[in-house]
């Protein structure tokens, strides 16, 4: 600076490259430009200096800003940025307020200040959960434009700690919404967690999963739109975590059946409400307002439960409460009418609770002899207010399909057979059971069958793994008639939708219950098709069902696995292995075809008590026919067949597993092929296989590493 000449310019060279020029260039600059560059009234250098005198090098940030890709974007930032500042500037004098605070220095001030104070409102509300303080606490920062803020924080602390905090913090967010924060930064808030969902993972390892349920709950409490996620796939970069967050959120949640319910108890429910309090408190409020008969506090009782996705339940108590006293009906219908016209019962929830009244109407009926008659005169005249849709509701008759036991008998029945069954899951005496089953039922009614069936299987399904195993081991002791059986399941599936309430799950277990009393051959496979004919909606649980059993059964070994589905082992409880069984197979046919006795050889099928493995017992014997031509296997096969020992179905499965295994047979045996066609025929002339299981002509296959070739 001394150097420089008070009068002369100095020449500054401007490289093509640092400037971006297409050739070098020149400016000069006096002493008096760089005397008033060096005091900042041409650029603040203030960090300059500092840098000049620490010798650290400078951290450069980089600013965030909207982007546009395509030709359309402008306009949607234009509109967005309004729709801000319109959010925040409730007057046009506001506006002047508003561009104050979003300066840069300002705005970076404001921001800080409101991070500290959000953090401590976050932590106090965890420390004493009151709501009504931390809304108050929050109105008082008054920053409303960076609540969005708050609601990220609010989450992200959340997703760190227990699932009361996570409750909490959603029952929060539900109770803020629209009257402290805006829908707008409730959705900006949601938004920058998905987009710092990579961050997030860092410190929380299954933060994916905490924050798909955290959205899943904020869409069902109805404070962030369905649209969200669809919007934020379009936005997020397809490698990102949040895009893995709206896959979890979507599939993982909100598209299973029942999903408002196992996404409100996911960390324990609404401020740890269980469903039987839930319904306590309904049957409460009902009694009140019977007595009362005051609307308004019965619709403000209702709103206050908070469980607008159990409201059907409310619409079923309400019915049967109208059914069973007739003289308070007309104030039933009122309230519910009122609730329905109000928005309060949603007409989805409406005909839910209808269509499960449909559902238990004839067990209604054991209690209400004209229930059919009292519900459709109900019906009629709710649809004629225009509340509720007729066409909606499932159908069903006035009159009974069949006809109903004797008064009284079947409620009796009913009370009786849950008292033998829970005598039954302590004592595990079979030979009790079936004592008292026909002193009950001392006429062999098919329907006290199948109502038992039915309550063992409900009764069960509501315990653990042993008692439900033990159901299944008493359906194969009690050697009741298949078909009355096949009815207890129907009747069972039927009311799939009302026992779902109580037990989530009752899809898996019911498949688990049918396959089991296929396997241990309390029903036969036609009977599976027959209760499929009963349910042909794709849409139904009962179609469902049929299609799960179905391919439960079809998969490999799948005897085996269904026996021990409970963790048993299985009608017998020998507890052998498959590969226990199959050495017992080849030793007893060992010693059958070194002149053993059919008959003897016949017991020892029998008693090892694996009839859905008897295929391997066909495999076997006829592997040894085609290897040595021994036809006293064949002989053994016969009497198996016509005794009953071995049915159709295991002969097929047999047959199809060494036809399987011909290629390996053959190099032993080179006309191995030859043999088993001539087997093949000569099965089907003794009608052990139909037309359909074998063509004439045998499958070529190809099985590389088959074990049951062995």
């Amino acid at each position: 600076m001394r150097d420089m000449p008070d009068d002369t310019p100095l020449e500054v060279k401007l490289g093509a490259t640092e400037f971006n020029y297409h050739e070098e260039l020149s400016t000069w600059v006096s002493k008096d430009d760089v005397k008033e560059f060096l005091c900042g009234d041409m650029l603040n250098v203030s960090c300059l200096k500092k840098v000049g005198r620490t010798g650290r090098v400078p951290q450069w940030k980089a600013m965030k800003c909207a982007q546009q890709p395509g030709r359309t974007e402008c306009g949607y930032y234009v509109l967005r940025f309004m729709f801000d500042i319109a959010s925040c500037c409730k007057e046009v004098g506001d506006i002047d307020k508003e561009n104050e605070v979003l300066t840069p220095r300002t705005r970076s001030i404001a921001m800080e200040e409101y991070r500290k104070k959000a953090i401590v409102i976050i932590e106090e509300y965890f420390t004493n959960d009151d709501v009504i303080s931390t809304a108050n606490e929050l109105r008082e920062l008054g920053m409303p434009n960076y609540d969005y803020y708050f609601v990220k924080k609010l989450v992200s602390i959340a997703m760190d700690r227990h699932d009361k905090e996570k409750e909490m913090a959603a029952v929060l967010l539900s109770s803020l919404y629209a009257d402290v924060i805006s829908s707008a930064q409730v959705y900006k808030g949601f938004s920058k967690l998905v987009e710092c969902a990579d961050d997030l993972v860092v410190d929380i390892p299954n933060a994916v999963d905490i924050l798909a349920i955290f959205i899943a709950r904020a869409i069902v409490d109805d404070i962030l739109p369905p649209i969200f996620l669809k919007k934020q796939k379009t936005i997020l970069p397809k490698e990102s975590k949040g895009v893995e967050v709206i896959k979890r959120t979507e599939k993982g949640y909100l598209y299973v059946p029942y999903h408002a319910e196992i996404i409100e108890n996911k960390w324990g429910g609404s401020k740890n409400n269980s469903v039987e309090g839930v319904k306590t408190k309904i049957n409460n409020l009902l009694t009140e307002f019977v007595v009362s008969g005051d609307k308004k506090e019965a619709c403000m009782c209702i709103k206050d439960l908070n469980v607008p996705y159990f409201h059907h339940e409310i619409m079923k108590r309400a019915l049967i409460i109208a059914m069973e006293r007739r003289k308070v009906e007309d104030r039933i219908l009122q309230l519910l009418k009122m609730a329905a016209e109000e928005g309060l019962i949603n007409s989805s929830q409406i005909t839910k609770g209808f269509n499960r009244m449909i559902d238990t109407i004839d067990d209604l009926s054991l209690d209400i002899p004209d229930a059919r008659q009292i519900l459709q005169s109900i019906i009629s005249k709710c649809a004629s207010e225009g509340w509720l849709s007729a066409s909606s509701l499932k159908s069903f008759s006035v009159e009974p399909k069949i006809k109903s036991l004797e008064e009284g008998v079947a409620r009796s029945f009913k009370m009786k057979a849950q008292a033998i069954i829970h005598e039954y899951f302590s004592s595990r005496d079979t030979i009790e059971v079936y004592n008292c089953l026909e002193s009950e039922n001392c006429t062999s009614s098919s329907q006290l069958n199948a109502i038992f069936v039915k309550r063992l299987v409900n009764l069960a399904m509501d315990r653990k793994n042993k008692e439900k195993e033990m159901a299944s081991v008493l359906l194969s002791s009690l050697c009741l008639p298949a078909d009355d059986v096949a009815n207890g399941f129907i009747m069972l599936i039927e009311s799939a939708d009302d026992i779902a309430l109580d037990n989530p799950v009752i899809v898996e277990d019911l498949v688990k219950f049918l396959a089991r009393a296929i396997v241990d051959e309390v029903i036969a496979p036609s009977h599976l098709e027959d209760i499929g004919n009963q349910f042909t909606r794709c849409d139904s649980k009962g179609h469902k069902i049929i299609q799960m059993t179905n391919s439960l059964l079809k998969a490999r070994l799948s005897g085996e696995r269904i026996l021990r589905c409970w963790g048993g082992e299985g009608s017998r409880g020998n507890g052998w292995t498959v590969d226990d069984v199959k050495d017992k197979i080849g030793k007893l046919l060992e010693e059958y075809e070194c002149g053993g006795d059919i008959r003897e050889a016949c017991r020892c099928i029998k008693e090892l008590g694996v009839p859905f493995f008897h295929h391997e017992v066909v495999k076997k014997a006829l592997v040894i026919v085609v290897e040595k031509r021994n036809e006293r296997l064949w002989k053994l096969l016969q009497e198996c067949f016509t005794s009953g020992l071995i049915t159709m179905n295991q002969m097929a499965k047999g047959f199809a597993r060494v036809e399987e295994c011909l290629d390996d047979l053959a190099l032993d045996v080179p006309d191995a092929k030859q043999q088993f066609t001539s087997s093949v025929q000569k099965a089907k002339s003794s009608g052990w296989l139909d037309a359909l299981s074998f063509p004439n002509k045998p499958k070529d296959h190809v099985v590389k590493n088959n074990d049951f070739c062995s």
